[in-house]
């Protein structure tokens, strides 16, 4: 009983929502939500890509190679990216130096994805400004729970809207990843040319969100729960 006690108390509830808002906006800032290699052709040497080329005459010493020999995968270069809700990355194969070039991902979404792309970004967005919403009103029932302990009541109010933010905020963040994932697949299957990807797979970011919404969805039936049973099955005091 003491653990049930413990794992309802209003400041582990503040915890777990303000663990779940930290890793909702590191996930929803991050370009690392999912990761993988692409296949394109080697690019031709030039001054500032010696190797991993194909020879030009007058570049790289390279001037008595006039043919690449080259056949089959030896043909390509598998460059990495990195993907998230903003933002792609994709590594730069035109230097030798290892170096990063981003565009924003609504500019390779399908025309028919677009749609669905901002809706999931807003209901991104919504999860985060409710989840923040909740932390601000548990705050302040744990100020009215240590400062005023005979205004209890109105904690237990802030309390119950506290955990309803909290469960349609996880519900609205599980169907924005849920979305978010979908116009990721249309882009790698519909998008530009010079976004197909090789490989790819999942990464922290993806992994942060879902764990996010873990927490989020234990904080907000826990407060809920705690609600019921002191107000609504005892009954206020």
């Amino acid at each position: 009983m003491a653990l049930l006690q413990q794992m309802r108390s209003p400041r582990l509830s503040f915890i777990q929502t303000v663990v779940s808002l930290f890793l909702s906006g590191v996930a929803l800032l991050s370009s690392n939500w999912c990761v993988g290699k692409q296949k394109v052709p080697k690019p031709l040497c030039s001054p500032t890509k010696h190797s991993n080329c194909i020879p030009v005459p007058g570049v790289s010493n390279s001037s008595s190679v006039l043919f690449s020999w080259d056949t089959g995968d030896d043909r390509f270069v598998f460059p990495t990216f990195h993907t998230g809700l903003f933002v792609t990355c994709e590594e730069n194969i035109y230097t030798d130096a290892w170096e990063e070039k981003c565009r924003g991902f609504h500019t390779l979404t399908p025309g028919s994805e677009k749609a669905m792309m901002w809706l999931s970004l807003s209901l991104e967005l919504m999860y985060v400004g409710l989840l923040l919403i909740s932390c601000t009103l548990l705050s302040v029932q744990l100020c009215i729970r240590a400062w005023f302990p005979s205004t209890q009541r109105w904690g237990q109010m802030l309390n119950a809207f506290a955990a309803v933010f909290t469960v349609l905020g996880g519900l609205l963040g599980m169907v924005g990843h849920m979305m978010f994932m979908q116009v990721f697949q249309a882009t790698v299957s519909m998008g530009p040319e010079d976004f197909k990807p090789h490989s790819y797979g999942y990464s922290w970011a993806f992994y942060a969100a879902w764990l996010a919404f873990t927490v989020c969805m234990s904080a907000g039936v826990s407060t809920l729960n705690n609600y019921t049973k002191k107000v609504l099955m005892v009954g206020p005091r």
